[in-house]
């Protein structure tokens, strides 16, 4: 026993001996067993060990084409209380600068570099080969959000997306740029331009799902409210599991994007409110911001564009129509608003307020103008370059159905003029203030002592990143994910909390976005617009060198009300030196001014590029940049129907977009085939004039054209098992875009019906569909027109 005993502790002795070189220290020495042994140090959580435990809670909260004079706080007509708390409890920055355009906005959000380093130079549907453009954010410019998640922050994002490019969409990805791999554990929204607010297009995570009947509590289904319920639900729950960690959420809804779409009772609050038309909103608005001291006692209010009709020019019916688009936006603004407040209050009520740098940014560009002169009752149409009739703009407002699911609404330019004040044009005009300023305030008690204040330094989107981080106590690091990293382009925020008389430290800022072109430096301003928002066609191509520019000392000239261009001709050719210089520097050269025909896939990477032959399973869904190009090009549809058709199966075989735009080929409970198509504008519907005979194996739909050219008119025809079964027209096709949103679908449809014949919670095909193959063929009505 003695031997044995001693064998042992020789064995064990020389296993330690053994092991201690390869060992840290000697306290790591470790016995055989833990019985000998002393246990490790538990490792800390994340958070912790970065000291995180007192970090301040983030909530980042951007609107979607928001005007300057549009929150109540900033003079407006518009209920906004969460904004006016966050305001009176905090900072208002009255000189903050977007892009002028959403994705633009939020790449340099997400970065805190300019809109061009993080190749987001436009929006998604409209990106090139360019460098600049290609609207892939690379992985040297990583988000601010990736910073927060590694160093232990709990980060979610809710609503618009808009990031991702057309092609890496699909559920194949890449993911790279979804919001999971930029930095957030939960994403809940969606990732087009907009979405239908009643019938969203969202997306969890990386997974497409399809939206809830009813809100949480049962009451009508709306997307702003079902993301601040998914919001409130997000925080409690990380307070609930680990009261000491930070969150991050990212508050970004579709609003107040078009479609205007909110619950009727904020809608009809307004109802009068703004019968004395646009001209005198946007002078009231000025007057009261003037009164609250948020501009300047000399600034001038700018006058309206010849283009722009007075209000007091109109009949009695545009004012009506008119008046009432406006109700609906607002109405539509004022819910957005109330979806926050109550993020706000359930973050008060959790104790955690104070220890909270709430950031609430109204607009990711100025009001937009998109609208037209005289509104839309559907956006794509806008998109696509379709008509409007007038007699149905005033039927949806007799009929009290503007601001509903039946309509993909859009106010009046002039409305959006208004909600500028008191600055010149609008969303898209990088040249000008009403493209790019927007009102922007700050809440944070533990770390700002100023209350209800002004702050007056040029601040820039890609000011906030650097803020978030500084508050954090964070840097943006060299490399993420092994990526270099390249230097963070925006300054922080942090100088100006407790020091309204803080130096500005942000002093030169380009700006450019479809041709318009703007540079910022020491309180000057010069700009060079190439079109008018609201007027079709308004561009045509000028030579860069060509353009006119104006010129404008904003040290006294708050609103850009007095060109100087001619007064000041060698500084004038200073700031376009400078506009150059920092254009270069910021990859947004060459400048592209190309803007509807963009929207054609052509000019971007695509996954059915040199295909002309798509399998589509049952139940797949692809977003439109996934899917080929068949706007005018002639195709076929050709179901597979396995074990052939039964009587009484029905439901769609296949659809793409919805009511605002797309087609659907359908089977209806009688037996009759439907090819019904929306160009947007025009709606039609082929009936087959025979039933699909039982046990069909097939059924195909030849959609001819007849041209190869945009808005061609196109013949479909419709067989069963070869045997034509129905014909019909379609005499004016989409050119450019079914849908920023609604996918397509393969024996369903998720998104709004194409149709009223059929609702898309009962639009499952009840038979045994196994797929649907569609081709491109070279085949046109017009051969000769079509070569």
């Amino acid at each position: 026993m003695f031997i044995n005993r001693k064998i042992k502790s020789v064995l064990s002795t020389a296993i330690i001996a053994s092991a201690l070189p390869f060992m840290a220290s000697a306290q790591d020495v470790k016995g055989l067993t833990v019985h000998e042994s002393e246990d490790s140090p538990t490792k800390q959580l994340n958070f912790r060990a970065n000291n995180l435990t007192e970090a301040p809670n983030i909530v980042l909260v951007l609107l979607d084409d928001v005007g300057y004079a549009q929150m109540g706080h900033m003079g407006g007509q518009i209920e906004t209380p969460a904004f006016d708390e966050i305001a009176d409890k905090g900072l208002t920055y009255s000189r903050f600068h977007t892009t002028a355009l959403c994705s633009p906005t939020r790449a340099a959000l997400l970065t805190g570099r300019n809109h061009h380093t993080a190749e987001t130079g436009i929006i998604m549907e409209l990106g090139t080969g360019n460098s600049g453009y290609t609207t892939e954010i690379p992985n040297e410019v990583g988000s601010f959000a990736k910073v927060l998640q590694e160093k232990g922050y709990s980060t979610s994002w809710y609503g618009k997306n808009h990031n991702v490019p057309n092609w890496e969409a699909s559920f194949t990805g890449p993911f790279d740029r979804w919001p999971n791999d930029l930095g957030f554990d939960y994403f809940y929204g969606f990732l087009g331009g907009d979405t239908d607010q009643f019938h969203p297009a969202l997306v969890e995570d990386r997974k497409r799902i399809t939206s809830p009947e009813t809100n949480e509590d049962g009451s009508p289904y709306h997307l702003t409210t079902d993301m601040a319920d998914k919001a409130i639900n997000y925080v409690q729950s990380v307070n609930a599991v680990a009261p000491d960690k930070p969150f991050f959420v990212y508050f970004s809804p579709g609003a107040v994007h078009a479609p205007h779409q909110a619950p009727a009772e904020y809608i009809e609050k307004y109802k009068g409110k703004f019968d004395a038309g646009w001209d005198v909103y946007r002078e009231e608005a000025f007057n009261n911001m003037k009164a609250k001291g948020l501009i300047p006692a000399d600034a001038e209010l700018t006058p309206r564009p010849e283009s722009l009709q007075a209000w007091n020019s109109l009949n009695e019916e545009q004012k009506m129509v008119y008046a009432r688009m406006m109700e609906v936006f607002a109405g539509f603004t004022e819910h957005t608003d109330a979806q926050i407040k109550r993020l706000y209050d359930a973050i008060d009520e959790m104790g955690k307020l104070d220890n909270t740098i709430f950031i609430y940014i109204a607009g990711d560009n100025g009001g937009s103008a998109e609208g037209g002169l005289e509104g839309m009752l559907n956006e794509m149409t806008f998109f696509n370059g379709m008509p409007e009739k007038w007699e149905d703009k005033v039927e949806a407002v007799k009929s009290n159905r503007l601001g509903t699911e039946d309509y993909f609404n859009h106010m009046p330019a002039a409305w959006a003029w208004a909600v500028n004040s008191p600055y010149q044009w609008a969303k898209q005009i990088a040249s000008h203030l009403g493209g790019v300023r927007n009102a922007m305030t700050i809440s944070y008690p533990n770390g700002i002592k100023a209350r209800g204040e002004v702050r007056e330094q040029f601040t820039h989107i890609t000011d906030i990143a650097p803020t978030i981080l500084e508050v954090a106590g964070l840097e943006m690091p060299k490399e993420i994910d092994g990526y270099a990293q390249k230097p963070l382009e925006g300054t922080s925020l942090v100088y100006s909390f407790d020091n309204k008389d803080a130096e500005e430290i942000h002093t030169t800022q380009y700006f450019e976005i479809g041709g318009n072109l703007g540079i910022y430096h020491d309180g000057w301003w010069a700009g060079a617009m190439r079109n008018i928002p609201w007027v079709s066609g308004s561009t045509a191509h000028v030579e860069i060198t060509d353009m006119k520019w104006e010129l404008y000392n904003l040290k006294d000239d708050f609103s850009q009300s007095k060109d100087l261009a001619e007064e000041m001709p060698e500084k004038l050719e200073y700031m376009k030196y400078m506009f150059f210089a920092e254009a270069s520097k910021a990859n947004a050269l060459p400048i592209d001014d190309r803007r509807t025909e963009r929207f054609r896939s052509t000019f971007r990477p695509s996954l059915t590029a040199g295909q002309t032959v798509f399998q589509y399973p049952n139940g797949l869904r692809l977003p439109e940049g996934a899917t080929p190009f068949t706007k005018f090009i002639s195709h076929t549809m050709d179901a597979s129907l396995d074990g052939g058709y039964k009587k009484g199966d029905q439901g769609v075989l296949i659809t793409q977009g919805g009511r605002f735009g797309g087609f659907v080929l359908r089977v209806d409970k009688a037996g009759y085939v439907h090819y019904e198509y929306s160009n947007s504008s025009d709606f039609y519907s082929i009936k087959t004039s025979s039933k699909i005979p039982v046990g069909t194996k097939n059924v195909v739909a030849r959609v001819i054209m007849d041209e190869k050219k945009p808005y061609t008119a196109s013949t479909i025809t419709i067989f069963a098992d070869g045997k034509k079964l129905g014909e019909g027209r379609v005499e004016k096709t989409i050119p450019n875009l079914f849908s920023l949103d609604e996918t397509l679908d393969i024996g369903q449809d998720t998104g709004t019906p194409v149709s009223q014949s059929y609702k898309t919670k009962d639009s499952d095909y009840s038979g045994q569909l196994k797929m649907v193959t569609l081709e491109l063929i070279n085949e046109y009505n017009n051969t000769q027109a079509s070569k």
